[in-house]
């Protein structure tokens, strides 16, 4: 039986960002100006499957989610692929291969789930990720490795964005942020377990193990939604041969969109990674080419694509608008924090408990331990308040400022911070930035007409997942630029020779300090302080225009 739906309650959401007429979708008028969006129809839940279908499919989908977010098995494995490639300096492209065509191609997905079906998007994006990862496990080379972890990355961020819009299908709006805190709790556990169990794979199987034992999960998966997951697309679309739906897909706004958010990743990645000059040919080519691709899209988007892969009409909108960015600025800040402040990879180098306070690896990660139980809590928290409330605003804004609270906090982070500080401050950032991410996705699902939640929900992604890459590249580029400046200063050894050994072995690795000369380790420390109280202080203004950029979204009613 449907679930009954409420009268609307929500102010009225009366001017677009850009003036334009918005087209139809699908014979669909889009949302009248001076009208707010009909809250959805009913979804199928109930009406089309029974309780024991939801939970099968929920299986196969967050199945999928935990496999995704097991790919943290690979940041454990990077030294023995490096070594037994004999190509360690090529090793971190592993991670930077899959995180990049992961932004790329998860924006696609929302449009395809609209012309295969939310099945057919679902196996695709499976089939990728599965063929990927499978020959990753073979790869013969390097470099034949970083190409097929890219490949699995086509595929993995479909997992995710394609688990989202079935739930939205499937789940009343109400109660839609509970679901989305429990596939956060298994995208977390996963995270979290990714790395010491490829750890073990590595030192019991062998490190191409890691990637074939992922296979029967996946198999799992694909057969619960080949089997279970058997949604309707509208009746013209459902009925039109293969043809004419492949037809449908914006080929040329996808290659451009591809483009513009690839080439402009891939420049900050080899910035950071490679240390290469913001004025070095390659770099500015790569930010040009983005350009391009970027003016291309919008002309393609506004003016050619009859179903275009991010209508402009919806991101223009205020509270898709707001949405989008508040996503890209939390996720620099949230992702700056975890990858190069505290953890850093695999090896701690530029952790502040390893490179600061001289703690051990072990020691380390055990200090993200409450940030990590935050995270799930928060997700939960956010989930079961909207669902008992049917109120997101305050929510949002809220766990925004949780997420300030934390930045600012650790910004004061020095050798005279009391131990309980170190476990507690980044609480608040693992609690506020779980809440925010489910409530902003609710806001988006619940400011769209149901035509375009699955093309909204991709959106969202994207601008989420920028985001995780920006914040990495531009914090670590913040960080060498400052630690390099700072060791300098700090070193000036009158043999130059012993200044130039000492600098870079400081600069590039945490792990080296306690083997430096005892004239030079505390230099180093102070070094690596200030290097990171500018990068604490980078995500902390992030948080702010997170915050900033959070207050213009509606409140839309959650029937």
């Amino acid at each position: 039986m449907p679930f009954e739906q409420g009268p609307s309650t929500s102010t009225v959401e009366t001017q677009p960002l850009l003036k334009e007429t918005p087209p139809s979708y699908n014979g669909v008028d889009d949302v009248a100006e001076g009208s707010s969006p009909d809250p959805e129809p009913s979804p199928p839940l109930l009406n089309n499957f029974s309780s024991v279908d939801v939970a099968w499919i929920l299986a196969g989908l967050w199945s999928a989610v935990f496999l995704g977010a097991l790919g943290t098995v690979v940041a454990t494995l990077l030294t023995p692929i490096g070594s037994d490639f004999n190509k360690s300096n090529q090793a971190s492209y592993i991670g930077t291969s899959y995180l990049l065509s992961l932004c790329c191609f998860t924006p696609l997905y929302g449009r395809l789930s609209d012309i295969l079906g939310r099945k057919g998007a679902m196996l695709i994006a499976l089939f990728l990720f599965g063929t990927g990862t499978i020959l990753c496990g073979m790869a013969p080379s390097m470099e034949a490795l970083i190409l097929t972890r890219a490949l699995a990355g086509m595929g993995g961020g479909g997992q995710v964005v394609l688990s989202t819009i079935v739930v939205t299908d499937l789940i009343p709006l109400k109660q839609r942020g509970l679901y989305q805190g429990m596939a956060n709790i298994l995208f977390g556990l996963g995270a979290g377990i990714g790395g010491p169990l490829g750890g073990w794979i590595n030192d019991v199987f062998g490190w191409r193990s890691a990637f074939y034992f992922q296979t029967p999960l996946l198999i799992f998966s694909a057969t619960l939604v080949t089997w279970k997951v058997n949604i309707q697309l509208p009746f013209e679309v459902q009925n039109q041969p293969l043809h004419e739906k492949l037809r449908r897909i914006d080929v040329l706004g996808s290659l451009t969109l591809v483009g513009t958010v690839g080439c402009l990743l891939l420049g900050f990645s080899l910035k950071t990674t490679e240390e290469i000059a913001w004025s070095h040919p390659l770099i500015c080519g790569l930010f040009v080419a983005s350009f391009i691709c970027g003016v291309s899209f919008i002309l393609v988007e506004n003016y050619w694509a009859p179903f275009p892969v991010m209508p402009l009409r919806l991101i223009t909108r205020r509270t898709p608008f707001a949405v989008s960015v508040s996503n890209l600025f939390a996720s620099m800040a949230a992702f700056s924090m975890v990858n190069i402040a505290l953890l850093f990879e695999d090896s701690f180098t530029h952790s502040y408990f390893s490179a600061v306070k001289l703690y051990s690896a072990a020691s380390s990660g055990s200090h993200l331990l409450p940030h990590s139980i935050a995270i799930s809590c928060g997700s939960l928290t956010a989930g079961w308040m909207m669902r008992r409330t049917g109120k997101l605003y305050t929510l949002t804004l809220v766990a925004a400022a949780s997420s300030i609270s934390a930045n600012v906090l650790v910004i004061f982070w020095n050798e005279n911070t009391s131990p309980w500080h170190l476990w507690l401050d980044i609480v608040p950032q693992g609690f506020g930035m779980a809440s925010f991410i489910t409530t902003t996705l609710i806001a988006m699902i619940a400011g769209v007409v149901k035509e375009d939640m699955a093309v909204a929900t991709g959106i969202t992604y994207l601008f989420r997942t920028t985001g995780q890459v920006l914040g990495v590249s531009l914090s670590g580029a913040i960080l060498q630029a400052v630690l390099l400046q700072k060791l300098r200063m700090r070193i000036q050894v009158p043999n130059s020779a012993e200044s130039c050994i000492t600098v870079p072995a400081a600069s590039h690795s945490a792990a080296s300090i306690p083997d430096l000369d005892p004239r030079w380790r505390q230099a180093a420390v102070d070094s690596y302080a200030d290097a990171l109280r500018a990068v604490f202080i980078f995500q902390a203004a992030m948080a702010f225009l997170a915050f900033l950029s959070c207050l213009p979204i509606q409140e839309n009613p959650l029937p």
